[in-house]
């Protein structure tokens, strides 16, 4: 089984942009330890990481063809994009949203996400933590489905 890992824009960034909203911990770190905690579970991951829209778009197309499900970080463009929401929902495939920061004690138009009620859940505020929580939501999810 395998799962995509999709995370947008500024997220390359991550351990060097603002590390006092979204920590220290790098993309790479992330991505590792989602591999590892994925492996472990018997799935393997496809990291995806882009600071344009299409081929976020491009990475949801593909995931419908070989993915069981998706844990997405969509960033900013969580906060604008309806073609993302439309790609999501076009996968057919569950998905997790996962944020860094929690969105609730944010800016108003940050509070808010086009993609989070298409998810099965959403995470947010628990920093890189939640990125393992939402592998585990989602192979749970995925076992109810009975689909590991």
């Amino acid at each position: 089984m395998r799962i995509l890992l999709l995370n947008g824009p500024n997220l390359n960034l991550l351990g060097e942009r603002e590390p006092g909203l979204y920590g220290h911990t790098t993309l790479a770190g992330i991505e590792a330890d989602f591999a590892a905690r994925a492996a472990a579970s018997g799935a393997d991951v496809r990291c995806v990481q882009s600071n344009h829209e299409g081929a976020l778009i491009d990475a949801l197309q593909a995931a419908r063809l070989d993915c069981a499900g998706i844990v997405f970080n969509p960033a900013g463009y969580g906060h604008t994009s309806v073609a993302l929401r439309d790609a999501l929902i076009a996968t057919g495939l569950p998905a997790v949203e996962v944020h860094l920061t929690n969105l609730a004690r944010r800016e108003p138009f940050r509070q808010k996400t086009l993609t989070a009620d298409v998810a099965v859940g959403t995470i947010s505020g628990l920093g890189a933590l939640g990125y393992s929580l939402a592998l585990d939501a989602l192979m749970t999810h995925l076992q109810a489905l009975g689909e590991s």
